[in-house]
């Protein structure tokens, strides 16, 4: 049974729970939006944005720069195509390892259907990304070690939600690297949308109460598809570097694999931070000689509740940042949509994973 109104749905500001609400309040010394970042209250031609009908016309304008930078995604899939490869209970959660068409002629085996084990639904739902799909249901294919603090898809599942683990494409770029027009973080934005109209047809699943989730890499791919794919009812991701930060080398964005793939070079950057011998390339480049940054992306969410679980990439001052997506929130009227937590370390831990699937729990509500 629903707490109350959820976010998602009801678009009017909602009582935080005890437990949550200091996540969503940050301090008023560093929330105030960061003068480094051009704001997204502004439309392309510098004219401020002033009411909500504004803001309508100016998230057009965000995902058209966005996506004209990127490349255009396809239509999104109508009804992908879902094979049944095996089953198997863990921890009393009944797995369905599936074959999943995720862009057309793209089929990915390394996906998981998970159910709660009690409960006839509709139930809310979280597609869950990550490099690969076992981590999330508990079953890290590298040592427990490895996977500690991101098993989200069972954790959730034992929680309430219908959850997909979806793992990373191998072929990262559509169609392929020598024809690739859509820049890789883009296109797995794209296969999560298409999970999400997957898990939205399936008979247990309330279409209108499915979020994302996921951790490091997994946490960049979720932001970018719940900041893109707007029938996500919210996103938490997990130390992805939301915004970015060339004196950090694991926010990385300028990689080819992310937003750095320039189709004109003959050879793509060598790995590693940007300097003199080894250039910004791609969008990645375009977006910073431009100043821009992660910003008008965060704002896309807005009214739509969203969680940063920060860590080593994510530390507090991230607040700065986030304040951009606060004044969107502000101007629509809403509050408490916008939430940080965080902690030293890269790795999630038992307190923030526990404030994340609470967050799960208040903005998509549970069970029926």
């Amino acid at each position: 049974m629903l707490m109350h109104l959820v976010w998602a749905l009801a678009g009017q500001p909602v009582g935080l729970p005890p437990d949550l609400a200091p996540w969503f309040s940050p301090p008023a010394e560093i929330a105030q939006p960061s003068d480094r970042h051009r704001s997204p209250l502004l439309f392309e031609d510098g004219t401020p944005v002033k009411t909500p009908a504004d803001w309508d016309r100016r998230k057009v304008e965000i995902r058209a720069h966005w996506h004209g930078l990127m490349g255009a995604w396809p239509p999104l899939l109508e009804k992908p195509r879902a094979e049944t490869l095996d089953r198997q209970v863990i921890d009393g959660i009944p797995v369905t390892r599936l074959r999943l068409e995720t862009a057309p002629g793209r089929q990915v085996e390394d996906a998981y259907l998970l159910r709660p084990a009690t409960g006839a639904g509709p139930f809310p739902a979280v597609v869950v990304v990550y490099y690969e799909a076992g981590t999330a249901i508990g079953k890290p294919p590298h040592g427990a070690d490895k996977g500690a603090f991101r098993d989200y898809a069972l954790q959730l599942a034992k929680r309430g939600f219908v959850t997909l683990s979806l793992g990373g494409d191998p072929n990262t770029y559509y169609p392929d690297k020598a024809r690739c027009r859509i820049q890789p973080l883009s296109f797995h934005a794209y296969e999560a949308a298409n999970c999400h109209t997957y898990l939205g047809g399936l008979p247990e699943v309330d279409k209108k109460r499915i979020g994302v989730v996921g951790h490091s890499y997994g946490g960049k791919w979720a932001m970018f598809a719940a900041c893109l794919h707007e029938p996500f009812a919210c996103g938490a991701w997990s130390d992805p570097g939301i915004v970015f930060d060339e004196a950090r080398p694991n926010v990385n964005y300028w990689e080819p694999w992310y937003l750095g793939f320039d189709p004109e070079l003959p050879q793509q950057r060598k790995r590693g931070v940007p300097d003199g011998s080894n250039p910004r390339t791609g969008p990645y480049q375009k977006l910073m000689a431009e100043g821009r940054d992660l910003t008008d992306l965060h704002a896309l969410m807005a009214p739509r509740p969203f969680l940063v679980s920060g860590g080593s990439e994510d530390p507090p001052a991230r607040w700065e940042s986030l304040g951009h997506a606060i004044a969107v929130n502000r101007l629509l009227g809403v509050r408490h949509r916008v939430g940080m937590t965080n902690r030293p370390e890269h790795t999630p831990n038992a307190r923030d994973n526990e404030t994340l699937y609470r967050f799960f729990e208040h903005a998509l509500g549970k069970g029926r």
